[in-house]
Order: C-alpha cells, then sequence, then structure tokens
C-alpha cells in the first residue's frame, strides 16, 4: 500500500513540475521582446518575426500582462489574415502601415476560425488582450511608436 502511495505521490510532484514548466514557458516562449508605445502607454512585446514564431503566435496562453501583448512582423507588406484556431484568450489586434499608423483594429473571439484582416497590406500586427485599444480611446490613425525596422 505504502509503494502505491508513494507512486501517486510522486505522479502528483512530476505533474505539478510540468505544470509550473509550461506556465512559465507561457509567460514568454523566449522571443525577443521590443518597447512600444502608443499614445502615453507603453506596450511591452514579444517580437513574432519568423515564420514558426508566427505561425505559433499566441496560442495555448491562458493569460497575457495588461499592457503585454505580441508584434508580429512580416518580411513584404501583405493581407496577412489572422484566426484565433488554439487561442486561449480573446484578443485584440491593430494592423500597422510601415509609418506606424494602425490601419485598423478587429477584436477577435478565443478559440475560432474566423479570418481578421487588414484593410490594406501591411508589415505589422500587434496583438493585446480583448479591448485593450478601444478601453483607452487608440484608434485606426494613432501611431505606434518603436517599431522595428525591416
Amino acid at each position: 500500500m505504502y509503494k502505491s502511495f508513494k507512486s501517486i505521490s510522486n505522479l502528483i510532484v512530476l505533474i505539478a513540475l510540468v505544470g509550473s514548466s509550461l506556465a512559465i514557458a507561457q509567460v514568454n516562449m523566449g522571443l525577443p521582446t521590443v518597447e512600444l508605445k502608443a499614445g502615453i502607454y507603453r506596450i511591452q512585446a514579444e517580437l513574432a518575426d519568423t515564420p514558426k514564431s508566427r505561425e505559433v503566435g499566441l496560442m495555448n496562453r491562458t493569460n497575457l500582462p495588461t499592457n503585454s501583448g505580441m508584434l508580429f512582423v512580416f518580411e513584404q507588406k501583405a493581407g496577412n489574415c489572422f484566426w484565433m484556431k488554439n487561442t486561449k484568450i480573446p484578443l485584440s489586434i491593430a494592423f500597422i502601415a510601415d509609418d506606424g499608423k494602425i490601419v485598423n483594429i478587429d477584436e477577435m473571439q478565443a478559440d475560432t476560425t474566423n479570418n481578421h484582416c487588414p484593410i490594406v497590406a501591411v508589415r505589422y500586427a500587434l496583438e493585446m488582450n480583448r479591448q485593450w485599444f478601444s478601453d483607452r480611446v487608440i484608434v485606426p490613425g494613432t501611431v505606434i511608436q518603436g517599431l522595428p525596422k525591416r
């Protein structure tokens, strides 16, 4: 009886350790970060600038700190659309022109496959918690400062 209890205890400890490791990995997937500004607001954005990091994005995360987000950077301006498959938290996305101006913002529901696209070809997209932009009255035409140059 003791042996099986010890095995169960070891299993519980192992599950706890794996869960803790996943939670830590979730905070920052090892991506570089960049500080952006939207008006008076500072944003700590993880940089998704490779095909793999853009593909994974914020999938499987269960939270996103208030002024944190993910900046998607593409090599070429295009009409890159986004969806929320395997993304556990609702997000807002701002599509941003090369001059830093937001061209459009869209609200996205968690774990859906609806397309969210820019209204013109852009190189940048910034994902934040849902309604982050609207709660701060950040609208199309607002300039995002600190974008990495390509």
